[in-house]
């Protein structure tokens, strides 16, 4: 075997591949053609004399050696990125990467706000930020497509350090002149009178409506339904009727007096976290921690007490 495989493009098609799951999604991700990956992994499998992936109709999985092989880049990189930090906190925090991953909620105020605030002090350091599902945020960061995930979250995970978690408990969101909008506290069984405009089932925020609304034994039909929480907040916004949404991802749209949240007193609605994720072991990038204690900074003194206390 040529050790100096294990360094070139294939060891890099071959990690997109393993996050991707397919040939074709890693092609999309990589901007090239799916041949391109193809032969990348088959001159790989020459290499080292054995197969890295069970084919299966609907993508590729590791096999034994694949997974030994994985492992091993996903330790390399990592190397790579400690020493590469260590070389640029000689100079400063003057250049660098920050790869966020984070749930569509807190990508269109609250993570491109706090980029942006961070970069005012760090003009040096660059931002990459991906979305995806609350499951997957998780996932990106232990597989190490990610340095920092930003999620809500109601069970811990495997690998996977929390840097910073406070309560997100979820909101009602009405407009401002709603008749709604001025109740200090709601329930989910007096919002059933409403039109309601809903996640997808997917999200943390439906599971534990419909889990509540189960529990109570109400009937939740949506009128509107989303994977945009922008969309739905914009919908109870415009009159259409009440959303629901953590503080963050609203926060925007609340300081502009548009919508208002109003607080609900169902248990199930005060149970999930805001957590910002990293890799359990790894010693970060110099910018990536300076990030986490920007984003920390950033917290109002109330929603830092409630961490305090939660946490």
């Amino acid at each position: 075997m040529d050790p100096q495989i294990l360094q070139e493009m294939a060891m890099r098609y071959f990690l997109e591949v393993v996050r991707c799951g397919s040939v074709s999604a890693a092609a999309e991700r990589l901007d090239v053609a799916p041949s391109a990956v193809s032969r990348q992994i088959a001159r790989l499998e020459r290499a080292l004399g054995t197969l890295l992936f069970e084919r299966r109709a609907r993508g590729m999985a590791l096999n034994a050696a694949g997974e030994l092989l994985a492992a091993h880049a996903k330790r390399a990189q990592h190397d790579i990125d400690r020493i590469t930090g260590e070389i640029m906190s000689l100079r400063g925090l003057r250049q660098g990467l920050v790869r966020i991953v984070c749930t569509e909620g807190f990508a269109h105020d609250f993570v491109p706000v706090a980029i942006a605030t961070f970069r005012q002090r760090y003009a040096g350091i660059r931002f990459t930020l991906d979305i995806c599902s609350q499951g997957e945020v998780p996932l990106r960061v232990r597989d190490g497509a990610a340095d920092i995930g930003i999620t809500l979250s109601l069970t811990s995970h495997r690998d996977v350090r929390v840097e910073l978690r406070m309560p997100a408990p979820v909101r009602a969101v009405v407009a401002a002149d709603h008749v709604l909008a001025r109740q200090p506290e709601l329930s989910l069984a007096q919002l059933m009178a409403y039109p309601l405009a809903l996640p997808d089932t997917e999200s943390t925020l439906r599971q534990l409506i419909d889990i509540s609304c189960s529990r109570q034994q109400l009937h939740c039909e949506p009128v509107f339904s989303s994977r945009s929480v922008d969309a739905l907040v914009a919908f109870a916004g415009a009159g259409g009727g009440v959303a629901f949404c953590g503080e963050l991802a609203a926060r925007n749209r609340l300081r502009g007096k548009e919508v208002v949240a109003v607080p609900l007193r169902d248990r199930e609605m005060n149970e999930r976290h805001f957590e910002v994720q990293t890799l359990a072991g790894r010693v970060l990038p110099d910018a990536a921690k300076a990030f986490i204690a920007s984003l920390r900074e950033g917290l109002s003194d109330a929603e830092l007490a409630a961490w305090d206390a939660a946490g």
